[in-house]
């Protein structure tokens, strides 16, 4: 009789087992589906608006850089004033690169460590 009480509990026990780890597996592929949509979603935008922005800044580079040239009675110098200064943001830029990596870390480990 306590035999047959201790097969049925390694039984329910086995099954409850399997089935943690099912539900285990199907919740890590949920949250990696999540999270790979996210970052789907965001470069998606990063693109859109980046193509806009880049398709801006080369109208207003050219403006400017028309706009000096007429000013400086040269366009070439005109384009080399916006060439250096494009230059000059590079090298800022390149300078500063190391202190984007934690707003994107912060950015992407809510979503990867949210809790449910």
């Amino acid at each position: 009789m306590a035999f047959e009480g201790l097969r049925q509990n390694i039984s329910e026990l086995d099954k409850n087992v399997n089935a943690y780890f099912e539900h285990s597996i199907e919740y890590a592929k949920l949250k990696s589906f999540k999270i790979s949509m996210v970052l789907v979603t965001y470069l998606a935008k990063v693109l859109m608006v980046g193509s806009i922005a880049v398709l801006a800044l080369i109208f207003l580079s050219l403006a400017a850089s028309f706009a000096l040239g007429y000013a400086m009675d040269n366009t070439v110098y005109g384009f080399a004033t916006i060439g250096i200064l494009y230059l000059l943001f590079a090298i800022i830029g390149y300078l500063f690169r190391d202190r984007l990596n934690k707003p994107l870390l912060q950015l992407f480990s809510k979503y990867f460590f949210e809790e449910p």
